[in-house]
């Protein structure tokens, strides 16, 4: 049964306390924090920092050891990924999902058929691509398709549940700054429209012109939360990407 769960006004999506063991191993430890209403969330670290096993955590695609986690003031820890999906909450994946035998507008309407019949599930889709600018290769197989405009399905899959929240992994990973352009574009317009994200990224200038907030992991633990200008010039973040102490000139 899911419980109700104490949410600040304007709170989303709340943390407390979640960490994972995997055997002897900890890949999240004790992370709390949590995500406003409208809010581009980014979430960085160095490789295996914890980054998407934390959004295994929040998706239902991993259960956590211990913690909890709330979405919309409710207790979703531990509910299956269609379950939290239905919710509202969605995620995209580190490698690119793609439907081989599907068209790009197959592969929406399916996400659509979440919460519509099948005409209406259509209906949904054309809008879908038409919002996020990819109605013109909507008869086309994924498979073809450029980097960016695979990018750019994955976030159109996770509008077609009709979310709240969306969490990206590394939805700008292999794009050039100027690829990346047209997916911050989109991003920055649904948040305009209502829909809180939060992004796992590893190209600085990518985040940090698209983030309201910066959460860093290492070693599966929070070690800053703040503004992007004060992430940068935290010593612990410096430390964490560049191994080694940095002292200013």
């Amino acid at each position: 049964m899911m419980s109700s769960y104490p949410a600040s006004a304007g709170e989303v999506l709340k943390v407390d306390g979640i960490s994972k063991r995997f055997g002897g191993l900890v890949a999240v430890s004790s992370i709390d924090f949590a995500v406003a209403q409208g809010e581009i969330l980014g979430v960085i670290g160095p490789n295996g920092a914890g980054k998407t096993t934390l959004f295994g955590l929040i998706s239902g695609f991993i259960r956590p050891t211990t913690g909890r986690v709330a979405f919309d003031g409710r207790n979703i820890t531990g509910l299956p990924p269609h379950r939290i999906v239905e919710l509202g909450l969605t995620r995209s994946f580190q490698i690119v999902q793609v439907f081989a035998d599907m068209t790009v507008l197959e592969a929406v309407t399916a996400a659509a058929l979440l919460r519509n019949p099948m005409r209406e599930a259509i209906r949904k889709a054309e809008a879908v691509l038409d919002r996020i600018g990819l109605a013109h290769i909507r008869d086309e197989v994924p498979t073809s398709l450029s980097l960016q405009d695979k990018k750019l399905l994955e976030v159109a899959k996770c509008l077609a549940t009709e979310p709240k929240l969306i969490l990206l992994d590394e939805v700008m990973a292999g794009l050039t700054l100027a690829e990346a352009q047209v997916p911050m574009r989109v991003i920055r317009e649904l948040r305009a429209q209502g829909i809180t994200f939060v992004m796992v990224e590893h190209v600085m200038p990518i985040v940090m012109s698209v983030a309201d907030r910066l959460l860093v992991l290492n070693f599966g633990e929070k070690i800053a939360e703040g503004a992007p200008a004060d992430i940068v010039a935290n010593q612990a973040v410096r430390e964490a990407y560049f191994g080694e102490e940095v002292v200013d000139a």
